[in-house]
C-alpha cells in the first residue's frame, strides 16, 4: 500500500505518529528518565513467540529503546511454544527462566488464577497491548469445495462424516483458552459447529503449524502471521478468514509481565512499557514495515522469508482461495486506533469466553480479576511521560461481531447467555 493509497485518516494516524515520536524522543533527550530516578535495573528477561506480533518487543531491542529508558541489558529471548513461555514465567529470571512475555491476552488471567500452570499461582501484570486484528483462521484446501469462509458452516457436513467414520476433524490452535482458541471456537460455534464435540482441537505451536497441514495431520487451524501467509505461499491450503473479520480491531497480545517483578520494580516496568510504545509507534508506520520485516524475519527472530511477512502488514492479502484484496483495512496495527492501550472491557471479554469454554470456572470474579491483571494506570504514565494521549475510559464499549451479537462490559453475563453453544464449568 502505497501513500497515495492511504485513506486520510490513516495519513493523519501516521503522520501523528511521527509527530509523537519526535515529541518523545525531544522530551526525553538523555534517553531515560530525565525528570526523576531512572529504573531499579537495568536488565529484564523477556520472552517471545516467531510471530509478526512480537516486533515491538523485537524492534525496542533492535533499535536502542528499552536502552534509552535506562534498560540496556534486557535480553529478548525466543520461546519454541505458548507451553514454554508458560514453564519460563512460571520459573521467573530467578530460577532460569523469564520476567515477561509478548504473550496471548489471557493467559495472565489463567496464571494469575491458577490455570494451566499445574495449580501454580502465577500472578501476572499486562503493562500494554501489543496489537489488534493479524490472526487468520486457516483451512485445508480440500474444504474449498464446500466454500469455508468467514462462515464456517460449509464444514459442517464434512467434519461430521469425518466423525462418523472414526476420523474426528482435528482444528489446531497454540494454547487452551488462548486468543487462537476463542477465535477458531467463536468461528466455529458460529456455523452451528461445537468445537468440543464435533471436532478436535489440539494445541501447535505456531512455527510448526504450516508443516502440520503439509503432513496432513489437521484440517484447519488459527494463529498469527505469518503462518497464515506462509500456508498460502507453500500452496498447502488457504485463509478461511481473518480474525479481524470476526472482530475488527480485536485486542491480541500484550506485554505480560510477573507481578513480583511489576511490584518490586515499578519504575522499570515504566521503563519497559515506555520503550515498547515507542516501538509501536516506530512499527505501526507504514515507511518502517519494510525496515521493520528485514529485521523481525531474521534466523533469530521469525526466520521465514520476508515475502511471508510484508504483504499483510500492508493490506495485501491473498487468501490461496481466488480471493485477493489490496488496501485492505485488515491490517495489523501496533498504535493506530488505541491498539497500545491495555482495555479493560477487552480483557473482560477474554476471561468472559474462557468462563464460556471451561477453562475458568462460572465463579470466577471478572472484574476483580481483570482490574489485579490489567495495569492501565502504568501505560498511562507512561503516555503521560511520552507526552502522548491516552483513551478517556479503560473501556471501549460494547463490541460487535460478525455474528450480529453484541459484548457489553457493563453485562458480560448477557453476552454469554445469548451464545447457544458453549462448555461452563
Amino acid at each position: 500500500m502505497t501513500s497515495k493509497t492511504l485513506s486520510p485518516t490513516r495519513r493523519q494516524a501516521l503522520a501523528g505518529a511521527a509527530a509523537t515520536l519526535a515529541a518523545a524522543k525531544a522530551l526525553l533527550p538523555s534517553g531515560a528518565f530525565a525528570a526523576g530516578p531512572g529504573p531499579e535495573v537495568a536488565k529484564a528477561r523477556l520472552g517471545f513467540i516467531a510471530l509478526t506480533d512480537a516486533s515491538p518487543l523485537i524492534i525496542a531491542k533492535e533499535r536502542g529503546f528499552f536502552a534509552k529508558y535506562g534498560m540496556p541489558d534486557v535480553e529478548v529471548l525466543k520461546q519454541a511454544s505458548w507451553g514454554g513461555t508458560r514453564d519460563n514465567l512460571v520459573l521467573g529470571s530467578g530460577g532460569g527462566g523469564i520476567d515477561g512475555a509478548h504473550i496471548l491476552s489471557p493467559m495472565p488471567y489463567q496464571f494469575t488464577a491458577g490455570v494451566n500452570t499445574g495449580g501454580k499461582l502465577v500472578p501476572m501484570n499486562i503493562l500494554a497491548r501489543l496489537n489488534t486484528n493479524g490472526q487468520g483462521i486457516s483451512v485445508g484446501n480440500d474444504l474449498k469445495a464446500v466454500k469455508v469462509g468467514l462462515n464456517s458452516a460449509g464444514a459442517k457436513a464434512k467434519f461430521a462424516q469425518l466423525k462418523a467414520a472414526g476420523n474426528t476433524a482435528k482444528v489446531a490452535m497454540t494454547f487452551r483458552g488462548g486468543t487462537h482458541d476463542l477465535w477458531v471456537r467463536y468461528w466455529l460455534a458460529a456455523g452451528g459447529i461445537n468445537p468440543d464435540t464435533d471436532v478436535s482441537t489440539i494445541v501447535i505451536p505456531p512455527p510448526q503449524m504450516v508443516a502440520n497441514m503439509k503432513a496432513g495431520t489437521q484440517d484447519a487451524f488459527c494463529v498469527g502471521e505469518p503462518w497464515n501467509a506462509q500456508l498460502i505461499n507453500q500452496k498447502v491450503g488457504y485463509t478461511a478468514c481473518l480474525t479481524s473479520e470476526i472482530w475488527m480491531n480485536h485486542p491480541e497480545k500484550c506485554l505480560g509481565v510477573r507481578a513480583d517483578w511489576v511490584a518490586k520494580y515499578p519504575r522499570a516496568a515504566q521503563a519497559l512499557t515506555m520503550a515498547v510504545m515507542e516501538a509501536q509507534m516506530w512499527c505501526d508506520k507504514q515507511a518502517n514495515r519494510p525496515a521493520m520485516c528485514s529485521v523481525v524475519s531474521g534466523r533469530q527472530y521469525i526466520n521465514v522469508p520476508m515475502g511471508d511477512i510484508l504483504p499483510r502488514l500492508q493490506g495485501t492479502v491473498d487468501f490461496g482461495d481466488g480471493r485477493a484484496v489490496k488496501g485492505s483495512p485488515h491490517i495489523m496495527k501496533f498504535w493506530a486506533d488505541n491498539a497500545s492501550f491495555p482495555f479493560k472491557s477487552h480483557d473482560l471479554w477474554f476471561v468472559t469466553e474462557n468462563v464460556r469454554w471451561g477453562v475458568l470456572p462460572q465463579s470466577t470474579n471478572k472484574m476483580a480479576l481483570v482490574n489485579k491483571v490489567n495495569r492501565s494506570d502504568i501505560w498511562r504514565a507512561s503516555a503521560k511521560a511520552l507526552g502522548v494521549a491516552a483513551p478517556a475510559s479503560d473501556s471501549r464499549g460494547p463490541e460487535r461481531f460478525f455474528d450480529g451479537k453484541v459484548f457489553d462490559p457493563a453485562n458480560p453475563a448477557a453476552y454469554l447467555a445469548s451464545q447457544p453453544i458453549k462448555k461452563l464449568a
